[in-house]
């Protein structure tokens, strides 16, 4: 894809860039609560990020690694969560101040497609074999589906508590709720309650990403807590055994035998490989084979926690954003350290180990 030596890319001082990665220009003023890539219907890579200074930015990202500022969307809130239209003209905008918008990026103009009576937490495209909506999750207990040119929804199901993250791969639909709560929907059709699944992890969920076999069917999702702890879970495993926990962002110990244990922030899956990344409050990012269950790579710590990661369509680059995640409290923030985004040349890196 692009060089990692290439000097066309501005690279931030080694100290708050330890892997040496390209850093976007112009970054969200405040903490990024969500990154997405274009989708492969158009040949450039456009990245949005959404943030908590209530703006969503989008840039393109060009062969070299540098980036170019496209324009910006202001909502009536925190942004919480961005997703991109299937045909990569349109991005849609979740925020704390109840709505969706869905931006059209040739037009630079937005408008209200979506509403819930709390913020919003999740939007997802669903891109159906039979028909194509927003699926839209808040803290009003509700997951709603849209056709856009509708003010009200086509369907409203009701969750059992609050949605805390959510992940769309059609037709497989997976959320999280607050008291752990897990259901796994079908989307073919109409979009239906599949099964609830018991968490396998004690605490607090906090991002879900869905995976696919090896004829790229989704059939099961990685499952990240505030206690520094990933789940693998298959919707219809094989074999029990084929479920599994593992341990990640946290501290190899001190000498007293304490360990510091880091929130999970962010999970997404290789498009390619099928591998994995976590990102997590320590402030590093690792790469993961779940099939051989190995760590294929980890990162050098970065001065703030990570909030938010993602691959582009071709699995090429990987995006990370690092800023403060209040993991700590108010008395852990520094308005003084600046927001990044980097992008890494990833494709080799997430390579599977050869399971000999």
């Amino acid at each position: 894809m692009f060089n990692q030596t290439s000097t066309l890319g501005a690279v931030a001082p080694s100290n708050s860039n330890p892997m040496k990665d390209f850093e976007v220009v112009s970054p969200p003023e405040d903490s990024t609560s969500s990154l997405a890539f274009s989708p492969a219907s158009i040949p450039q890579n456009f990245l949005v990020a959404g943030s908590w200074d209530c703006n969503v930015r989008c840039w393109e990202v060009e062969q070299s690694g540098k980036t170019v500022p496209k324009s910006m969307q202001t909502m009536g809130g925190p942004v919480l969560d961005v997703c991109w239209h299937d045909d990569g003209t349109k991005v849609f905008m979740a925020s704390v101040d109840k709505m969706v918008k869905c931006w059209d990026l040739a037009s630079n103009q937005s408008i209200q497609v979506a509403a819930h009576e709390a913020p919003v937490k999740t939007c997802h495209w669903v891109k159906g074999s039979n028909y194509s909506c927003l699926m839209t999750g808040s803290w009003d207990k509700t997951l709603k589906f849209w056709d856009a040119r509708s003010p009200n929804p086509m369907l409203t199901i009701n969750l059992p508590e609050r949605c805390y993250c959510a992940d769309v791969d059609y037709p497989m639909a997976v959320v999280g709720t607050a008291s752990r709560g897990l259901i796994i929907y079908q989307l073919d059709g109409t979009p239906h309650e599949f099964k609830r699944v018991e968490s396998p992890l004690k605490y607090q969920h906090r991002c879900v990403a869905i995976f696919r076999d090896k004829k790229k069917v989704p059939n099961g999702y990685a499952l990240g807590s505030v206690e520094g702890r990933v789940a693998i879970q298959y919707v219809n495993p094989t074999n029990p055994k084929d479920n599994f926990t593992f341990k990640c962002h946290r501290s190899n110990g001190a000498p007293n035998g304490y360990q510091d244990i880091y929130a999970v922030n962010d999970i997404a899956f290789h498009p390619v490989h099928g591998t994995l990344a976590t990102v997590g409050s320590d402030g590093t990012f690792s790469f993961w084979d779940k099939d051989a269950r190995t760590k294929l790579k980890p990162s050098e710590p970065m001065e703030q926690p990570i909030t938010r990661c993602c691959f582009n369509h071709n699995g090429q680059i990987f995006a990370y954003a690092v800023s403060y995640d209040w993991s700590k409290g108010h008395e852990f923030y520094n308005p003084m350290k600046k927001n990044y985004i980097f992008l890494r040349s990833c494709y080799d890196e997430l390579k599977p180990r050869s399971i000999s």
